[in-house]
């Protein structure tokens, strides 16, 4: 195993929980190659990084472009001679029940968060089949349990659990680990509008066993111990980080 600080590579890097995943990696020393739509974003955070004593790539990139994509993982192993990890932290929210959900909206939905991840893993797999590395890839709780209104996001959340398990096993042999974390409602600027009045964030909070929301940073913790090496043997796995909500009922205790 290289003694040399890791590569990783992430995608969506300038939201809630990819800001929160690039700051938490950088205090451990990680290369990183941020990448995102909107390079203001990406350079502000890459400030705010640097003051911190890590001074990270930057690349605009749609992630819905395979051949974007293509371009981003093959560069990052060119100029830094190897990835050792890729999360794919790109994703949208609609909560339209199906029958009043378009079909552009579907598309986009499925684009976003489904083929985003598609292109991480074929895009990550080419670059890592020499030496190996990690992929992570952003799923949801709302994936596991039916929530009512969550068609479009569940169903191209329910895609990406089908396929880290499908990539974890075609890659195995490579060395590639490949899983994925299924956040419960987490407080992130595309979340705002569900979590900034106490009312509808209070109704939200009792959905989770737990009794509250989480943050970016508890998303960012488990996304970084999958990108670890030292989880050599974690593959196609689904980690929730979601408070119980995709798994337990919450119940009253006497």
């Amino acid at each position: 195993m290289s003694t040399d600080p890791p590569v990783h590579v992430l995608l969506g890097a300038t939201g809630g929980i990819g800001s929160a995943t690039a700051r938490l990696l950088a205090g451990s020393g990680a290369r990183l190659v941020l990448a995102a739509r909107d390079r203001d974003r990406l350079e502000a955070l890459a400030g705010e990084l640097a003051a911190g004593g890590t001074v990270p790539e930057v690349v605009a990139v749609d992630a819905t472009d395979p051949g974007a994509v293509d371009a981003l993982f093959t560069g990052a192993a060119e100029r830094h001679g190897r990835v050792d990890g890729a999360a794919n932290l790109v994703g949208s929210l609609l909560l339209k029940p199906a029958h009043r959900t378009s079909p552009e909206e579907f598309a986009l939905t499925v684009a976003q968060n489904l083929s985003t991840a598609f292109w991480t893993v074929r895009s990550a797999a080419r670059v890592m089949q020499r030496t190996g590395g990690s992929i992570v890839l952003l799923s949801s709780a709302v994936a596991r349990v039916g929530m009512g209104n969550h068609e479009a996001i569940a169903a191209a959340k329910g895609g990406v659990l089908g396929l880290a398990l499908a990539a974890a096993a075609t890659y195995a042999t490579k060395g590639i680990r490949v899983n994925a974390v299924a956040p419960g409602m987490t407080e992130t600027p595309m979340t705002a509008r569900l979590t900034a009045d106490a009312t509808s964030r209070a109704v939200s909070a009792k959905l989770h066993a737990m009794g509250t929301i989480g943050q970016p940073d508890d998303v960012a913790r488990a996304i970084a111990w999958l990108l670890d090496p030292a989880q050599r043997i974690v593959t196609g796995q689904t980690l929730g980080v979601d408070g119980g909500l995709g798994s337990l009922h919450p119940r009253q205790t006497a």
